[in-house]
């Protein structure tokens, strides 16, 4: 077996020391050849072999610190020297190529060493040959020249940054050293490079943005600033670390947006109250996006959109106050016209700003809660002594009922009433009744435009009174139905479903049950009309129609014990007999103000249908019997109110169609008149209304919710002081609010008086040392 010749240090590693300077040759462009394989292996070996040899010739230690020599005599004589003499662009071109060549040298001479790091490195836990080679260039080349790189580098970047062409390409690799240097940390290009750029970043937008905020107006700085951004985001994705992105962003926002917030937003002809007052709705959606990026950014826009908000509000409600009051001596469905107009144009601006809110600010939470708080200031505001309530069931009420107006509806229950075929008791009487239409309770309770339609229930939610839409809507729901002047079932149908929706099923369900009734009522009505075909001797020889309430539903009406005409008497005995066959177990309430009848009217110049009231066909009844009769005598002969009988007689002899003549002939109606039959009377038409002046319910309605609210308020107080057993006043105080606060506002005042009759009543008692501690009594 052949001895292996020892090669000494000095020889061994003058045969390295040819391959290395043969590499450095390559590196620097000189005429050399290439290396063979042939070439790798005799270096590798020769390594190999002065690493393996027997101690005291075992030469590994050695090596590695040539190895390491190598380098570091590669750069003070040859790297360095290059890189000193140029400047600026030309030294990061240079840098760039020199730690190109650095990164092939160390990767040629590791392969080379490469024993070295199989065992020796490994066993003594020694820095690896690659990051040997690195950390020369660190220590030798890095440390000297990196503030001069960075500063090159900056300066690049601000040159871009003012328009000027620039090598991205070159930027990318001098940063890339940066990162590399760091072998997996990114400390050095943090600390060397990113620190002193953001600093530079800062100071140079700091500068733009004192002088556009003097030059330029809010939309042309936020399109610069926006501008800028998307320059130092496309920086970042061309040369910079991707790590620096949110850092830029941030310093870039902060001195173009968040310094100078105030002032962008509040510039006297273009800031954010400018851009709302013109519809800049790009621009507010780049104002948006620029200050959502910034911590709380969001705040002052949102604050001023309310403010807008609240102020074009106001001032509509300041618009719908001005035109009632200067309509005032007009009549007053002018001013009720003023108040829809009013509730239409609060719609339109919800619509305005809900599509600003979903649009220009994305649907953000904040800027919803601005839009609610604002609607909330003068949503809850009346108008010409109506609250807002009032006018949303008025709304309501205009776009569901046909033809949506008092006018067309009317004329759409005539049609309605034509269909029904005539049927006079004699050709002798002054009046004759054509057919009535009655409605009676049993007192035992039983279970517009789409568009227009959803935004009321929407402006509903700003509302704090929704108890009182609920009774007004309740009221002008029942005038509808009742009345047959509801423009579509499936419509009241739907917009009951959207207020249960938004209110809960106890807000809707008396108007539920009013719905329901109705359907009943059209089949009750079959059925009494079968009932007449089949009993042909109870028929009373007008054509009666009967609506059937459920008490609890319907709002509460007057029922006085009129006396009825011979003629409606019968029909009421005939619906009783058969009301009787159905139920022996309610007892009936008629309802005759709300009843109407066809009655022909015998005139010298032609027979005229009048549709009236019961109570007015009453009263024009009593005149088949009497030529004249007093205001005395007529009240007595019905047994109406004062109030009632003024009313109907008012409407008789004193507003447009004078059926009869009232001696003295004034406006008004008093004691003493006396009243006989017009028989002169004429008409173009030949079927006419007599419209009885309505009541204003106004108070009526706000007395019941009144009472209502007292009930409430017992209720929740007891609620509370039953699970809670011992509680202080403002806490009770605070808790009654909260639990009230869906269907109204309740008053502190109102409370505390409640709180007191409570105590009055033993649902409670006060703490004997505390009084503003309170005990409920079980």
């Amino acid at each position: 077996m052949n001895q292996r010749t020892t090669i000494d240090l000095d020889q061994g590693w003058q045969f390295m020391q040819r391959g290395i300077t043969k590499l450095k040759n390559i590196l620097e462009g000189l005429p050399e050849p290439q290396f063979s394989s042939e070439d790798y292996m005799m270096l590798y070996t020769t390594i190999y072999n002065m690493c393996t040899q027997k101690p005291p010739h075992d030469y590994s230690q050695q090596l590695y610190d040539k190895y390491r020599e190598s380098f570091e005599e590669y750069i003070t004589a040859t790297v360095l020297p290059s890189l000193r003499e140029k400047h600026d662009e030309f030294m990061l071109r240079e840098l760039v190529k020199r730690w190109s060549n650095h990164k092939v040298m160390v990767r040629w001479l590791s392969r080379f060493f490469h024993y070295l790091d199989r065992y020796f490195i490994a066993r003594r836990s020694l820095p690896g040959l690659n990051e040997v080679g690195l950390t020369c260039f660190r220590d030798l080349v890095y440390q000297e020249l990196n503030g001069k790189v960075r500063d090159a580098v900056i300066s690049l970047i601000d040159q871009e940054r003012e328009g000027e062409q620039i090598d991205r390409a070159l930027l990318k690799n001098v940063l890339d050293i940066f990162v590399e240097i760091g072998m997996g940390q990114m400390d050095y290009y943090e600390n060397d490079f990113e620190a002193a750029m953001l600093k530079d970043t800062a100071a140079y937008y700091s500068r733009k943005a004192s002088n556009w905020i003097l030059e330029d107006s809010c939309p042309d700085y936020m399109l610069k600033a926006e501008e800028c951004l998307k320059r130092e985001k496309d920086r970042v994705s061309h040369y910079l670390h991707s790590s620096s992105e949110t850092k830029l962003l941030e310093k870039v926002q902060h001195e173009l947006l968040s310094v100078y917030a105030t002032q962008l937003l509040e510039k006297e002809h273009s800031g954010c109250h400018a851009l709302l007052r013109d519809d800049k709705v790009e621009d507010l959606s780049r104002m948006y996006r620029l200050f959502s990026k910034i911590p709380r950014g969001l705040d002052p826009v949102a604050s001023i959109f309310k403010q807008h908000v609240t102020a074009e509000g106001t001032a509509l409600v300041k618009q719908a106050e001005d035109a009632a009051s200067n309509k005032k001596a007009e009549k007053r469905d002018v001013v009720g016209l003023q108040e829809q107009v009013f509730v239409r144009k609060v719609i339109e601006l919800h619509d305005k700003y809900l599509a600003y809110v979903n649009n220009c600010f994305q649907n953000h939470t904040l800027f919803h809660k601005a839009l609610k708080e604002a609607f909330e200031v003068f949503c809850n505001k009346g108008v010409a002594g109506s609250s807002s309530a009032e006018l949303l069931a008025t709304f309501c009420d205009n776009i569901l009922k046909k033809g949506g107006s008092e006018k067309l509806s009317d004329e759409a229950i005539e049609e309605t009433l034509e269909k029904v075929s005539s049927c006079s008791l004699s050709p002798f009487p002054l009046f004759s009744l054509k057919n009535v239409c009655f409605f009676f309770m049993p007192l035992q309770q039983e279970k517009a435009d789409n568009k227009f339609r959803l935004q009321v229930v929407k402006l509903l939610a700003y509302i704090s009174d929704k108890d009182l839409f609920a009774e007004f809507y309740r009221k002008k729901l029942a005038r509808r139905l009742l009345f047959d002047k509801s423009a579509n079932d499936e419509h009241e149908r739907s917009i009951l479903t959207k207020l249960k929706q938004q209110c809960g099923g106890q807000f809707t369900s008396k108007m539920e049950g009013m719905v329901t009734d109705l359907t009943l009522a059209r089949e009750n009505q079959a059925s009494f009309e079968e009932y007449l075909s089949n009993n042909p001797a109870a028929n009373p020889g007008i054509d009666l129609t009967v609506t059937v309430l459920t008490t609890g539903f319907w709002p509460s009406y007057k029922s006085f014990d009129l006396n009825l005409p011979a003629e409606m008497v019968r029909c009421v005995e005939v619906f009783k007999e058969f009301y009787q066959t159905k139920t022996k177990h309610r007892k009936l309430t008629w309802i005759y103000s709300l009843g109407t009848c066809n009655i022909n009217g015998k005139f010298e110049p032609k027979t005229i249908e009048l549709v009236v009231t019961t109570y007015q066909a009453s009263a024009l009844l009593l005149f088949n019997a009497s030529d004249r009769l007093s205001y005395q005598e007529i009240m007595t002969q019905l047994n109406l109110s004062d109030d009632d009988v003024v009313r109907l007689l008012h409407s008789l002899s004193c507003a447009k169609y004078k059926i009869l003549i009232k001696e003295p002939s004034t406006k008004m109606i008093s004691p003493t008149d006396v009243f006989e039959f017009n028989s002169k009377f004429t008409d173009k038409m030949r079927r006419i209304k007599i419209p009885l002046p309505p009541v204003d319910e106004k108070k009526k309605v706000i007395e019941d919710v009144d009472k209502d609210r007292r009930y409430a308020i017992d209720a929740s107080i007891v609620r509370i002081m039953k699970s809670r057993k011992v509680l202080g006043y403002q806490q009770l105080v605070m808790e009654c609010v909260e639990q009230l606060g869906r269907m109204f506002k309740p008053d502190v005042k109102a409370i505390k008086k409640r709180i007191e009759d409570l105590i009055t009543r033993d649902y409670l008692e006060r703490d004997k040392d505390n009084p503003n501690l309170f005990k409920y009594l079980a």
